[in-house]
């Protein structure tokens, strides 16, 4: 995987954080821009983790399934992708539907809880880079520093913006993880 391969994957990894930002601010009436940095970064270092500990996971399953390791990820990247298209097409009744942040220690909990349930899908992707052999360093610290500037950035303008930019990001970044497991089987096979 090339440099904006992995580039485009980390974009894709972080728009369902950035829909969420973008729902949360929304609902606020003006979002300081250090709060909105701190946020980002939580939700940054919990996506860049999340595929180091799939990557291990992969890694290890990898003597098992080497030999159609590309039709995994080809399988991976799929159902990610439908799974982020399917999300961002559900309707919604007319204000965004995320959990609800607010400035006490008791939505901090939440923002850590907000935050793992985004980045569920970048430990199947840790999965799937361990078995296309990509630097995952490299590629673990792309996904949290998109996803730690896509937070903020749909913090920042969440109300300006929408909830339905958010959710076109979600299906653009579904429809990468498509291509990109697409282009993954498509190498393999054609070698």
């Amino acid at each position: 995987m090339n440099f904006w391969a992995i580039l485009l994957l980390a974009l894709a990894m972080s728009t369902d954080a950035f829909a969420v930002a973008v729902c949360r601010g929304i609902s606020l009436k003006s979002t300081p821009i250090l709060g909105a940095l701190k946020i980002g970064i939580l939700f940054g270092v919990v996506e860049a983790i999340t595929p180091l500990l799939g990557w291990l996971v992969g890694y290890i399953a990898l003597q098992y399934i080497e030999q159609w390791d590309h039709w995994v990820v080809f399988a991976v990247m799929l159902f990610l992708g439908i799974n982020m298209i399917y999300n961002s097409q559900k309707q919604s009744d007319g204000n965004c539907q995320e959990d609800e942040l607010t400035s006490s220690k008791k939505s901090f909990l939440m923002l850590i809880f907000t935050a793992i349930s985004t980045s569920i899908d970048a430990f199947a992707v840790g999965v799937g880079l361990a078995l296309a052999s990509v630097n995952i360093f490299f590629a673990a610290a792309m996904i949290g520093l998109a996803t730690c500037t896509m937070v903020t950035i749909g913090l920042l303008l969440g109300n300006k913006i929408g909830c339905l930019i958010g959710k076109r990001a979600e299906l653009l970044g579904g429809l990468v993880l498509i291509s990109i497991g697409v282009i993954t089987l498509y190498q393999h096979l054609s070698v």
